[in-house]
């Protein structure tokens, strides 16, 4: 079976933390408790300041499991306004990352 991930282009992220909000509406997470949260970056740069808006997955991601077997998008990637998350197979997703500036890739066990 072939694994899945999502993979997060942050450099369009604008921090908005709507993958945040329909995460923990779809999961009915308790307040404090997040399959995916947002941390935002303040890097010195020499033309002067880079913000980056960076989205974490936690332990909690599972991908939205029950979503995905119904073809629907995980509830991050539905309600992503930027649409810099994507999800898919791993071998489809790897080859995209050597064409993004800022990406990470993520793949629960």
């Amino acid at each position: 079976m072939e694994k899945y991930g999502l993979l997060i282009d942050y450099h369009y992220c604008t921090g908005c933390h709507s993958c945040e909000v329909a995460c923990q509406q779809e999961h009915n997470y308790s307040p404090g408790q997040f399959g995916v949260t947002v941390t935002e970056y303040i890097l010195k740069a020499r033309d002067g300041l880079s913000i980056d808006y960076v989205p974490f997955f936690t332990d909690l991601c599972n991908l939205c499991r029950h979503r995905v077997k119904d073809g629907k998008k995980p509830a991050c990637v539905k309600h992503c306004l930027a649409s810099c998350i994507t999800h898919g197979p791993l071998s489809e997703l790897l080859p995209m990352v050597e064409t993004k500036s800022k990406v990470l890739l993520y793949s629960p066990k």
